[in-house]
């Protein structure tokens, strides 16, 4: 029998083991409400209640709200509550509200307090489960989704639940290739690390836990964020953090290295290799902490530290058994993989019968931008628009392009500023995104700047994994029609403004290290496009659209939980460029139906989408051995399309493949009626 890479639906499963479950209120309780988690609650209703752009208030309803989702959190797949727990819990569902404005945070304790006296039950019960003997040819299933089913009323429901469980985990195995002794020691190994994990669950971030969960409650995009969780955020938004250099990675208990990043201080040094097994870390006092089983962000934490301080590893090397010492230097690491690239594609011979064009590609992977530099007053500090600009002029100096494809796809957003910069650098003057704010004020935010960095063709690329800022921007070239947009039927759909505010009355003003209370991500604002639409729910709709199984997965803001919803405002005063016009969509539209028809590749992603359709209903997955190799036979096409399958830093900016070469096709294209109408009007 052979192993093969588990099933989306056995990844999910497999990840919400994870997660956490309790029983009854009544077991010890192991924390409790300290004066810091008192202060930090109490402000963060208060902030919530006084800036959250819908203005609500944190009631019984919003209570509810956040008992619901912590148990879903929790526990989604319904594999350690029963009835009885979810009973018990529930006279919660009306005193979380009052007890969070209080300062009394004891409950969220209490949950995972209680969560690990179930969860050390659920994998003694999982280890005897994985020693015992299974029918493969029993016609059962497994319920996929934990929504599909009511918690469970027994014990015995319970057990037969995990029976399941562990069954579909040794079938995948199984199918894989697996030895059956191996494949119980690796899910000996694997609940083992669940158990681990979950004992290493802090304080902080079961606060983190429970104070998300409120915010949750009034939109899916407000979150409250830990000092640790708040430093994560800001590397994002700055590309760069101060440590060694290395990604790592989780496995088997060990911290791996995953990858070494150019230029780093790991890189320099030259001792540390991808593979190598970090088992201890000295920080910085002397004391060297031993890191076997260690969850891998506590890791992290550890090996990060000041640029220039000195770290010390304790170093298990791949090619060898002996441990090494390894002495670094920390630096300033520059995330070089997460920022705008560019790249001139010459299409003679890459698109044969059609005359060779210059076409330029910048890759926008997020609106990030150093708000920390730029307030320090750092004339360099790190911006999506000023990185386009390097591009831009890139593409001058090698002679210029006759089009250029802006690649938003999977682009989750970002700086509402570096939104308005970016599409000011293609549109002239004028309104780029009306704002309302809580009060109901509309406010246009503009391009101040008069001229364009690029006046030429445009293309904008966007998936349903086009968000917020790259609705801002793909909605601002839509409706100025600057250029045309192409990807999915439409974008992400999130119409709505966050703002990070530290939590302390002395808003906009982090505190002292020693004070920190981490920050609120609150939605305080609404956008919608100067034709008066928002994106909420809606996004932006491409002018053509090409086959991708991603268009027909349940991703976008309709989909999440207490959404806001789609609302609309009076259009702002702005001048269109008209460079795109109904009868130039139409053809573009019908030339591209007609190539798509023909490719062999397209016809293929259309065959996925139809049978991804037909089983999208579908609530279980058997544990007959020989149907579900069949359904895995039949998956086999759509896991070579799986949205989540990212081309790796390393790649290509835009590689030939059958969709990228029909995005170049419908440029050219654009391109000559351009021409044309240019001709035309002489």
């Amino acid at each position: 029998m052979k192993f093969r890479k588990p099933t989306r639906a056995a990844i999910a499963l497999t990840v919400s083991m994870v997660l956490l479950a309790a029983s009854a209120v009544a077991a010890q309780k192991l924390s409790t409400t300290t004066p810091q988690d008192e202060a930090t609650a109490k402000l963060v209703a208060e902030m919530v209640e006084r800036y959250h752009v819908s203005q609500g208030k944190i009631d019984d309803a919003v209570s509810e709200k956040t008992l619901k989702h912590l148990l879903e959190e929790l526990d989604p797949q319904k594999l350690y509550f029963t009835q009885a727990d979810v009973d018990a819990l529930g006279k919660y569902g009306r005193q979380l509200d009052d007890l969070i404005k209080a300062g009394n945070v004891d409950f969220i304790y209490k949950l995972y307090d209680l969560h690990l006296e179930r969860l050390k039950a659920r994998i003694e019960l999982a280890n005897r489960l994985i020693d015992a003997e299974h029918d493969f040819t029993e016609d059962e299933s497994l319920v996929l989704d934990g929504k599909d089913r009511a918690w469970a009323r027994t014990d015995e429901e319970i057990a037969d639940r995990w029976r399941k469980r562990i069954k579909y985990d040794l079938l995948i195995l199984n199918v894989d290739g697996t030895p059956l002794a191996e494949a119980r020691e690796r899910l000996h190994r694997r609940y083992a690390t669940v158990l681990h994990a979950a004992e290493q669950t802090d304080d902080g971030e079961k606060l983190e836990t429970l104070l998300s969960a409120i915010t949750h409650s009034f939109d899916p995009h407000s979150s409250y964020m830990s000092p640790r969780t708040l430093e994560d955020f800001r590397i994002q938004m700055e590309l760069s953090l101060e440590g060694i250099g290395a990604a790592l990675r989780s496995e088997d208990g060990y911290t791996t290295v995953a990858q070494i990043v150019p230029g780093g201080a790991a890189e320099k040094d030259g001792r540390l290799k991808v593979g190598d097994r970090i088992i201890g870390v000295d920080p910085g006092d002397g004391k060297l902490v031993d890191v076997v089983e260690m969850k891998l962000d506590k890791v992290v934490r550890y090996i990060r530290g000041k640029a220039g301080t000195i770290v010390r590893l304790q170093v298990k090397p791949a090619e060898n058994g002996a441990i090494q010492i390894y002495d670094l230097t920390r630096q300033t690491i520059e995330l070089k993989s997460a920022e705008v690239k560019g790249e001139i594609i010459d299409t003679k011979g890459r698109i044969p019968g059609r005359p060779g064009m210059r076409i330029g590609v910048i890759d926008i992977p997020s609106f990030y931008r150093d708000f920390r530099g730029e307030q320090q007053g750092k004339a360099e500090f790190k911006s999506t628009a000023r990185d386009v600009i390097k591009v831009l002029r890139d593409f001058d100096r090698k002679g210029g392009v006759d089009a250029i494809v802006v690649d938003l796809r999977s682009n989750g957003g970002g700086a509402l500023n570096e939104a308005i910069e970016v599409s000011g650098l293609f549109i002239d003057d004028g309104p780029v995104v009306q704002v309302k704010e809580q009060t109901g004020k509309i406010r246009s935010h503009d391009d101040l700047d008069e001229g364009v960095y690029y006046s030429g063709p445009l293309v904008v690329l966007c998936n349903r994994l086009s968000a917020s800022a790259s609705e801002i921007f793909a909605g601002a070239v839509r409706d100025y029609g600057r250029g045309i947009v192409v990807g999915d039927t439409t974008t992400h759909g999130k119409g709505t403004v966050q703002n990070v505010m530290p939590v302390s009355r002395q808003l906009f003003r982090f505190l002292d290290n020693n004070e920190d209370r981490g920050a609120l991500k609150l939605t305080i604002q609404q956008f919608y496009r100067v034709n008066g639409e928002s994106t909420q729910q809606r996004g932006v709709r491409s002018d053509v659209v090409l086959p991708s199984l991603i268009d027909h997965l349940e991703l976008g803001e309709g989909y999440l939980e207490n959404a806001l919803a789609f609302s609309q405002i009076e259009p702002a005063r702005f001048r269109p460029v008209n460079l795109v016009t109904k009868e130039a969509i139409y053809e573009l539209q019908t030339a591209s139906a007609k190539r798509v028809a023909a490719e062999a590749k397209f016809q293929e992603v259309e065959q996925d989408i139809q049978r991804y359709l037909e089983r999208k209903n579908r609530k279980t997955i058997t544990l007959h051995e020989e149907q579900y190799r069949a359904e895995r036979k039949a998956d086999k096409r759509d896991k070579e399309e799986d949205p989540a399958a990212e081309e790796t830093a390393d790649g290509p900016i835009f590689p030939a493949d059958h969709y990228n070469d029909e995005v170049l096709q419908i440029t050219l294209h654009y391109v000559d009626l351009l021409n044309g109408a240019k001709t035309a009007r002489k």
